[in-house]
């Protein structure tokens, strides 16, 4: 009897804390895109993307592509650097729950 209680216990105990765990909303955002040539709409390899606020960096991969998770819903300015480009920013607003998309174009230096 008493190993039968313990164990309906143990079971009720985890079945608690299964349901609290379901019901935690997601409260933070994600931010991606891909940085592309505006002439090509080839996209740039090991670009430097950096969000202000929180100085939170990234390094575009093969495909152009970059992704910040776990950001607080705010506005960001996006801003991307590669040798041979010129500098574009970009503002978004990172919404909670959500997956805001930001491509960004870069023009090539003179």
């Amino acid at each position: 009897m008493k190993k039968t209680t313990s164990f309906l216990c143990v079971a009720l105990l985890m079945a608690v804390c299964a349901s609290c765990s379901s019901t935690v909303p997601d409260i933070y955002a994600t931010l991606y895109g891909v940085v592309s040539d505006s002439e090509t709409s080839d996209p740039i390899a090991n670009a430097s993307v950096v969000l202000s606020p929180g100085g939170k960096s990234k390094t575009t991969g093969s495909d152009g592509r970059y992704e910040f998770n776990d950001l607080d819903a705010t506005q960001y300015t996006i801003t991307v650097q590669k040798t041979g480009y010129q500098t574009n920013r970009k503002t978004v607003s990172a919404v909670s729950a959500e997956q805001t998309e930001a491509n960004i174009p870069l023009t090539k230096s003179n």
